[in-house]
């Protein structure tokens, strides 16, 4: 049993909060964020609806784009032993 206990408790601990990041145009000017969660399901093998990001940027054609799997997502992802793996989508223009 404390075998079982150790492996789970290695791997969850062996991920990581991953960060992709992405300019468009001249990149963020003004410095107001805007931010949404992607869902993700089956460990990331399902996507759920993906946030447009021109949207989020009001239309401006200079902005940056953050995706991160934060601490937060990294908890519900765990809690739900990876069923639903949410990620964070951050838009600065």
């Amino acid at each position: 049993m404390k075998k079982i206990l150790l492996i789970v408790c290695l791997a969850l601990l062996c991920q990581s909060c991953y960060v992709h990041q992405y300019t468009y145009g001249d990149g963020a000017q003004v410095g107001i964020e805007a931010t949404k969660k992607q869902h993700n399901f089956l460990g990331g093998l399902v996507s759920g609806d993906t946030p447009d990001v021109k949207e989020l940027a009001n239309g401006e054609d200079n902005f940056e784009v953050t995706q991160k799997f934060t601490f937060i997502d990294y908890l519900i992802s765990s809690v739900t032993f990876g069923i639903w793996n949410p990620t964070t989508i951050k838009v600065v223009r």
